[in-house]
């Protein structure tokens, strides 16, 4: 229950709070470390979020760390209406932006009109990755499925047919875009997953 403040703004923000509560429940194809359970999207963006505390030393340049947190904290919320959109699915990425678009209009709306810009225009620059703070987010979004994989000895690259090259195609670009030695450290780590099984054979 939502109990009203009679303040219009307050209430307006409160009920988008609330709204955001249902990304706890968008699956995603990552498992969590052990292989219990397969990640939501509220615990991926909390993971690349603190990623950016961490590993903020190998962007190519200096940042403004607490806007990349924000681009990443935002960059999902789309996935509580457009859904996780797996990486590896062609036909769903054909839909996937018009998908997303709509979902941020509908969602960002909810919120008073200053805030529902602020929170547009981060999921719009995240989106076009123009900024140096949009590549390292994106690189670091794409790097944390890696890492999943890695620690589940490929468990969802297995369940999927997933080859080193598909991996390579789409990773390549997003993460070295944001930091040449994540990219390095990830191609290292593809080639390692493929040598031991955790990735397909080449089609």
């Amino acid at each position: 229950m939502i109990v009203p403040s009679h303040d219009e703004r307050l209430d307006r923000q409160l009920r988008f709070i609330f709204e955001l509560d249902r990304l706890k429940g968008v699956g995603r194809q990552s498992y969590v470390l052990g292989g219990a359970r397969k990640e939501n999207s509220a615990e991926h963006s909390w993971h690349v979020a603190l990623m950016v505390m961490v590993l903020a030393e190998y962007a190519d340049a200096a940042l403004d760390r607490f806007r990349i947190v924000q681009l990443l904290l935002v960059h999902d919320i789309v996935e509580i209406e457009a859904g996780d959109t797996y990486i590896y699915d062609d036909q769903a990425h054909a839909s996937q932006a018009s998908r997303e678009q709509d979902a941020a209009r509908r969602l960002f709306g909810m919120l008073p009109p200053d805030q529902a810009a602020q929170f547009q225009a981060l999921w719009d620059e995240y989106d076009q990755a123009q900024t140096p703070e949009a590549r390292f987010a994106g690189c670091l979004d794409r790097l944390m499925p890696l890492l999943h994989n890695l620690a589940t000895a490929g468990r969802s690259w297995r369940e999927h047919g997933v080859t080193a090259d598909q991996v390579r195609a789409r990773l390549h670009s997003a993460v070295e875009g944001g930091s040449r030695r994540l990219w390095a450290y990830a191609d290292r780590a593809i080639t390692a997953a493929e040598q031991q099984g955790y990735l397909a054979p080449p089609s």
